[in-house]
């Protein structure tokens, strides 16, 4: 099979700046409000920026001319991460890799398995919302960004796997793929990055994805994220301190 050609920088640079001026003009009034459901109005533009096909400056200053700089607050904000992830990492190098502060789980580090199982790599676990998440990403290379919060938590948290293993997985797949963001964003959820470990429970899920996934979920009965955060507290992290 021959491949298909590049297509020149010139076609890719017109096609970025159409994305943003869509974004810009279009959806970025509601992305404050509607950016953590998974059909909000998000950018999708972290490829592009990612790729250098757009830098983040010129994509703050169409949003801010757009719609002001009040109601563009979130999304410079969201840009302001992207930067500071970048500078860690300038300043750590290869650490990024390494738990930069000590786990807040109460789990020693051998309590955590290095392995990705197959069933969860190829989206057949049984859980409706996470293998769509899976299939997702190895389909098309994307991920809303709160699907990849839910997703590592679980990995992490609910499967003790290390962040490591998961942050590899994302990158060999993701387009935006960064190694700063990434896994300075794994980090965050794992609580190694943070004061405490993300976690997220099934109303949580079911608010923000419209309850898409669980209504037909093969275990939907036995759901591993239903209860109170304090009650998935005591049995996620039951060597931890008490948040």
């Amino acid at each position: 099979m021959s491949e298909i050609p590049p297509a020149p920088a010139d076609d890719v640079r017109r096609e970025a700046l159409a994305r943003l001026s869509v974004f810009a003009t279009r959806d970025s009034a509601a992305y404050q409000r509607t950016r953590n459901h998974l059909n909000g109005n998000v950018s999708g533009l972290s490829p592009w920026i990612r790729h250098g096909v757009l830098t983040a400056t010129e994509v703050r200053d169409a949003v801010v001319s757009e719609i002001g700089p009040k109601a563009a607050e979130k999304f410079v904000a969201e840009l302001g991460w992207r930067e500071y992830w970048h500078r860690v990492y300038e300043s750590i190098g290869d650490r990024i890799w390494e738990n930069i502060n000590a786990q807040t789980t109460g789990w020693p580090p051998d309590g955590y398995a290095d392995k990705l199982p197959a069933e969860v790599e190829t989206g057949r676990t049984g859980l409706a919302c996470m293998d769509s998440f899976v299939k997702q990403l190895t389909t098309t290379g994307t991920m809303h960004n709160h699907a990849r919060m839910w997703f590592a938590a679980w990995l992490v948290h609910w499967l003790r796997i290390r962040w490591q293993t998961g942050a590899s997985f994302f990158l060999r797949h993701l387009l935006d793929a960064d190694i700063a963001s990434n896994n300075l964003s794994w980090q965050w959820v794992a609580g190694t990055f943070s004061k405490k470990p993300y976690i997220f429970n099934r109303e949580n899920l079911e608010r923000f994805t419209n309850g898409v996934f669980c209504g037909d979920c093969p275990v939907k009965s036995c759901c591993p994220f239903a209860g109170t955060y304090e009650k998935l507290h005591q049995e996620l992290f039951p060597h931890a301190a008490t948040p």
